[in-house]
């Protein structure tokens, strides 16, 4: 009977064992399969398509989009239309947006999508270190990404540098009938005004742009190219423009008898008034860290010396020359002040600049 039980018992023993041998089996073949799919998971949120609003024109940033995606292997899908358009977008979408990145041109329009509530802060070391604390927001809601400068165009035929120093200087009499400038329904004279307000205040800002509207030779143009054309054509003589427009035009006509200066030199001037296009990332988007690799690449130098280049901008990172073309219109001192102020006081701009009569 011992014996008999003893062989039961290591029966019974061996069956258990055998129990537990596949249960442990099965356990490590489970966990093996809960690791590859978190595995596989991970993949593919690191791949996870990126999706851009962007107001920016489809040549200007497809070159980039589809660069990025040979490096990394994320795709991204875009979408492009006006700065406002976009922004409401983002409004009426909430958390049901599939955006994850806001490309846009102008402080003024990347200050709106701020203080609309659309744009998330951003905490990366990398673009802390390539942007200048003036292309950014404040609170790292946008980051620059392209640099322009809005300047004085001038004709070489009838005007000597040294008769230009600011601005504010265009309104003086030797002005009177020489002056063309572009419609102020153009958020780029919108944020020129706003920082001048930002300099000197709105009653002092207010008489400049009186006196701009005096010295005008004719009606307010709708674009810059015009504004060229004009004064090429001996409408006037002087205007402001931004300096990718002068770029193209020179580009097509190399021996266009036209210009830029550079405001505000002397060592008690504030320098020139320049301009961004940026990004951030959407409030709700559910994809930051792919969107976050998309800006900081564009913000690297690989990129800023393409994505510059090919608008014949400035690089927004400071570690980045800009191209021979845009670098042969020389060197000047920018306004320092943060473009956070050409949203800010956009509001105030639009009034003033109403106010003095200037359409």
């Amino acid at each position: 009977m011992m014996k008999t039980w003893l062989t039961g018992l290591s029966a019974t023993a061996l069956l258990v064992l055998s129990a537990c041998s596949d249960e442990s089996a099965q356990s490590n073949e489970s966990k093996a399969q809960s690791q590859e799919t978190q595995a596989a998971t991970q993949s593919n949120d690191n791949n996870k398509e990126i999706v851009v609003y962007t107001s920016r024109k489809e040549h200007l940033v497809k070159p980039f989009f589809e660069q990025f995606t040979a490096e990394t292997g994320i795709e991204i899908n875009y979408i492009t239309d006006s700065e406002a358009a976009l922004i409401s977008r983002l409004k009426a979408e909430g958390e049901r947006t599939p955006a994850d990145v806001l490309i846009t041109v102008d402080a003024g329009n990347l200050w709106l999508a701020t203080q609309e509530d659309v744009l998330q802060p951003i905490e990366s070391q990398a673009l802390e270190a390539a942007i200048p604390d003036s292309l950014q927001d404040p609170e790292n809601h946008w980051f620059g990404l392209t640099v322009r400068a809005r300047t004085v165009v001038y004709s070489t035929e009838r005007v000597k540098p040294e008769e230009l120093t600011t601005y504010e200087a265009l309104g003086e009499e030797q002005w009177n009938g020489r002056l063309c400038l572009r419609t102020s329904k153009k958020v780029y004279n919108q944020s020129l005004v706003a920082m001048l307000i930002a300099r000197y205040g709105e009653e002092k800002t207010q008489q400049i742009v009186e006196s701009w509207v005096a010295n005008l030779a004719t009606d307010p143009f709708s674009n810059d190219t015009k504004v060229m054309n004009a004064i090429t054509a001996g409408v006037c003589d002087v205007g402001i423009v931004n300096t990718y427009y002068f770029g193209r035009l020179q580009k097509e006509s190399p021996d266009l008898p036209l210009a830029l200066f550079w405001p505000g030199q002397a060592e008690e001037g504030y320098g020139v008034h320049v301009n961004v296009s940026g990004a951030g990332i959407t409030k709700h988007s559910d994809n930051k860290e792919n969107a976050l690799k998309l800006i900081e690449w564009l913000a690297s130098e690989e990129a800023q010396q393409m994505f510059a280049g090919l608008n014949m901008e400035y690089p927004a990172n400071k570690n980045v020359k800009p191209t021979e073309e845009v670098a042969a219109w020389g060197e000047f001192k920018a306004d320092s002040t943060n473009l956070s102020k050409a949203g800010e006081l956009q509001p105030a701009a639009v009034k003033l600049m109403d106010r003095a009569g200037y359409r």
